[in-house]
């Protein structure tokens, strides 16, 4: 318990971490039995620091959690410790390279990241090409207000009624990307949300989708997009965060990790352009005939 820290060092000091990772090589972020997570990479970390002597004492906290395979740029973890400056110094260089933090900020005592969240913003990045951006912002547009979401989730026994504050689809550097904020998300809302619009970007169904689904017409069956697209943006609490330096280790991480995609879209494209001579498709900028 954190009164147990706070009697043998009065001087005890809530932390919030802003982090990163990718998702690929964690079996999701909350803390799972024998399997390797966010929250458990995290953890350690502060073990071997010895900010706290357990998680439970230490009062670890997330603001959310990820599934396998989902992407962070702007989780939150909270810790209660100690030695601040010992957190705030040294925890990145106790982080695997595919995780990483880039802003701390000291909060109240009984700061719960997840509670005290005022939106989270998600992104999710589509791979296909020649997709109707405009098309799909239309019918983004009709997320937003308060609105049951039960056809674009698995609510799992929740109130299915969620508020969207925002729902938009843009391009960015030649990747269509879906951005939606809200005060709480349902489990796999966003990946539902994304899957529709990519129906919709493709033609294969018309902006009315959204609508219909909201007002309760399932309009056939529709599954959840892939997870490896869908990134946690950011989680906002209404005070900035003190920026952090990640650290050598994961931007060369990182680095790697986008050479390595390149070249494997690179090949995969000729590859599949070689399955399919009549076809045509885009492979780094380049036509591959």
């Amino acid at each position: 318990m954190e009164e147990d820290l706070a009697q043998d060092h009065p001087e005890v000091t809530r932390l919030a971490f802003r982090c990163g990772y990718l998702g690929d090589r964690f079996s999701g972020s909350q803390v799972q039995p024998g399997a390797r997570t966010v929250e458990g990479e995290f953890i350690a970390a502060c073990l071997r620091l010895s900010l706290f002597p357990d998680p439970r004492s230490g009062r670890f906290q997330a603001a959310g959690r990820t599934d396998r395979g989902v992407h962070a740029r702007g989780q939150v973890f909270c810790v209660s410790t100690p030695f601040p400056e010992r957190a705030i110094n040294l925890l990145r260089y106790h982080l695997p390279p595919d995780l990483w933090v880039t802003g701390f900020a000291r909060v109240a005592p009984d700061f719960h990241p997840r509670h005290r969240a005022t939106h989270r913003t998600y992104r999710y990045f589509f791979g296909e090409t020649c997709l109707d951006v405009q098309s799909m912002d239309r019918a983004a547009r009709a997320f937003e207000g308060t609105l049951d979401f039960s056809l674009f989730a698995r609510p799992d026994g929740k109130d299915p009624v969620r508020t969207v504050l925002s729902a938009r689809v843009f391009e960015e550097s030649g990747i269509v990307v879906f951005e939606v904020r809200a005060g709480s998300f349902l489990w796999h809302m966003v990946r539902y949300m994304a899957s529709a619009l990519r129906l919709v970007g493709t033609g294969e169904a018309d902006e009315k989708l959204v609508s219909s689904r909201l007002s309760g017409d399932a309009c056939g069956r529709l599954s959840p997009a892939p997870p490896g697209g869908l990134v946690l943006w950011d989680v906002s609490y209404g005070f900035p965060f003190h920026p952090l330096d990640p650290g050598k280790k994961s931007r060369m991480y990182l680095e790697r990790e986008y050479v390595s995609s390149r070249v494997r879209s690179c090949v995969a494209g000729h590859l599949a352009a070689d399955t399919c001579p009549s076809c045509s498709m885009t492979v780094s900028g380049e036509d591959v005939p």
